[in-house]
């Protein structure tokens, strides 16, 4: 028979599994307990493995080891997706060159430029380049190098290399996953990193692109910290978790609506 304190614990879990994070307050008010219990419970199941702990709560613990493909992620969080890219389109000006990293959320942001013909893109993502091609007149770069097509993407020294011969205002950079616990902003392996480092490199202002899922998932590589990019442009369901974060974190964040 469980102890009354396993009951709660096991609650926790499954509350969790529904809503990916839960905030302290509202444990205290579920289970009429005290900060300090919750605290405790949360430490006890971070120990057994079973969650992540975050600034103000808890995150169900999801570790992204291997890349999906674009095919299935097309399908997901569309309208999430969609709100994102609205939001970046914006502040993308006439003028700029804008680096877009291969993924489905920066494909959406794609799908929004094109046909602005005063932009140049630059790309290592071949669905990406196939969208932009569809308007006459575009100035576009294509990435080269390994080909893989998990995510239709080119990666590896070869593109790392063709990436720095730019010199670019705005990148559009998905992340497999953001830790905003430890201010870590992540990919599922060190391959996909170097790319986008490089990335960053060339880049005058970094548009992380990333749905509320990406906020309750952990991954491999790390890619950068949540201070030294631009904005993280994300949708409303990560409100909670934005809530909870240190201050200097939250003003990097934009919420689509």
């Amino acid at each position: 028979m469980l102890t009354q304190a396993e009951d709660r614990q096991a609650k926790i879990v499954e509350l969790l599994r529904e809503r990916n994070f839960v905030d302290i307050r509202t444990l205290t008010e579920r289970f009429d307990i005290s900060v300090a219990t919750v605290r405790r419970d949360l430490g006890e199941l971070e120990e057994a493995g079973l969650l992540r702990r975050t600034h103000g709560g808890a995150v169900n613990l999801n570790q992204v080891a291997l890349d999906v493909t674009n095919a299935a992620r097309l399908v997901w969080k569309q309208t999430e997706k969609a709100a994102i890219a609205a939001v970046v389109a914006g502040m993308v000006v006439d003028g700029d060159t804008v680096l877009l990293d291969a993924g489905t959320t920066a494909l959406e942001v794609a799908k929004k430029l094109t046909g602005r013909s005063s932009l140049t893109f630059i790309s290592n993502g071949l669905d990406i380049v196939a969208e932009l091609t569809r308007v006459d007149g575009q100035s576009i770069y294509s990435v080269g190098g390994e080909y893989t097509e998990t995510n239709r993407s080119f990666r590896g020294p070869l593109a790392e290399q063709f990436i720095r011969q730019f010199n670019v205002d705005k990148l559009i950079l998905n992340a497999a996953s953001i830790d905003v616990d430890r201010g870590l902003i992540c990919t599922v392996s060190p391959v996909n990193a170097s790319v986008a480092r490089a990335m960053i490199e060339v880049s005058r202002r970094v548009i992380v692109v990333a749905d509320h899922s990406k906020f309750t998932k952990s991954s491999l590589s790390v890619v950068a910290k949540i201070e030294d990019v631009g904005v993280i442009v994300t949708d409303s369901g990560t409100k909670s978790i934005i809530d909870a974060a240190p201050e200097k974190l939250r003003k990097k964040f934009v919420i689509a609506n």
